[in-house]
């Protein structure tokens, strides 16, 4: 059979290895987490991920790498929002004063389906959140399927449902630090948009909207610095393309992840490039904000495609 799933339980969570035996391209998805670990295309690895699920359990908030945002993304001030009238205080992890990336990063997620055939490897998990912060009092369910197609395509699924008997606020996203072996300073970068939202000194939006004419055709990333939040042109076209002498990576969200957070760390070995369904700060500012209603599902979209450059 061309396609394979297997579970690894050797680790102290169960880890899940979707892959394409002809060409050995290889898709390693955690339960801690829900997160994508690994994305092996022609022996490169081109997730910037971590050496076991201990590792992950321990260090998952070291950078957050390929945690699910949700059921808020990025930055929201003091953990605080308002919403039907109350003012609410949640957040597990504070950078600062500001409560970052959700709360179900590091949770444990269940297999619900699992399996391979002739044209593809796919596995689906699901974590029940169910009020376990005061400040976010709303249950809902997150389901997750990685699916490993031909031509080296890993397309991830996320689907959100109310299980409350009100209506809660959302925002859903993803955190993966991309790499392709050498400095991100080496490869050339191109990101499919003109606007960016302005960011206060919390890296919060301002409200405003701000031009941006860099990377509209692939360039050489060089010394810059981001951690920008920006707003998709289109999705019909990649959101951003990341590419060497040797591989190129296309990030290919759907219309349900209109913006993109890029941030370059420090050590420039890796990218982060996250698909996001709202802005940052959304519970406040409403930009992108989802309200779902009771029994309500919303879906999102986005896939990871590694190609050979000859």
């Amino acid at each position: 059979m061309t396609f394979s799933f297997y579970s690894d339980d050797t680790d102290i969570f169960p880890v899940f290895r979707l892959r394409n035996n002809e060409t050995q391209t290889e898709a390693v998805v955690y339960s801690f987490g829900g997160l994508l670990n690994a994305f092996i295309v022609n022996g490169q690895n081109v997730v910037d991920g971590f050496s076991s699920c201990r590792d992950a359990k321990e260090n998952i908030t070291n950078g957050f790498k390929s945690c699910k945002l949700s059921p808020f993304v990025c930055r929201l001030p003091q953990g605080k929002y308002m919403f039907n009238d109350r003012e609410y205080t949640t957040g597990k992890f504070f950078l600062g004063k500001e409560a970052i990336h959700g709360l179900i990063y590091d949770c444990l997620f269940e297999v619900t389906d699992s399996g391979a055939d002739e044209k593809s490897a796919f596995v689906s998990m699901q974590y029940k959140y169910t009020k376990k912060d005061e400040g976010f009092p709303f249950s809902y369910e997150c389901a997750i399927t990685y699916k490993l197609q031909d031509g080296n395509r890993l397309s991830v699924v996320t689907e959100v449902t109310n299980m409350s008997n009100d209506k809660m606020p959302l925002s859903d996203g993803w955190h993966p630090y991309f790499t392709l072996g050498n400095s991100v300073n080496d490869l050339q970068v191109q990101i499919n948009t003109n606007k960016l939202l302005e960011f206060d000194d919390r890296l919060v939006p301002t409200g405003k909207i701000l031009s941006y004419n860099k990377f509209q055709q692939p360039e050489l990333f060089g010394d810059t610095f981001l951690d920008n939040c920006f707003i998709l042109s289109d999705h019909n076209n990649p959101a951003c393309i990341l590419k060497n002498k040797t591989l190129q990576l296309s990030i290919l969200p759907d219309a349900s992840y209109p913006y993109l957070q890029i941030y370059a760390p420090p050590h420039r070995k890796s990218i982060a490039i996250e698909n996001l369904s709202s802005a940052p700060n959304a519970f406040n500012n409403k930009i992108g904000l989802i309200v779902l209603q009771p029994g309500e599902r919303k879906k999102f979209y986005t896939s990871f495609q590694v190609q050979s450059i000859e």
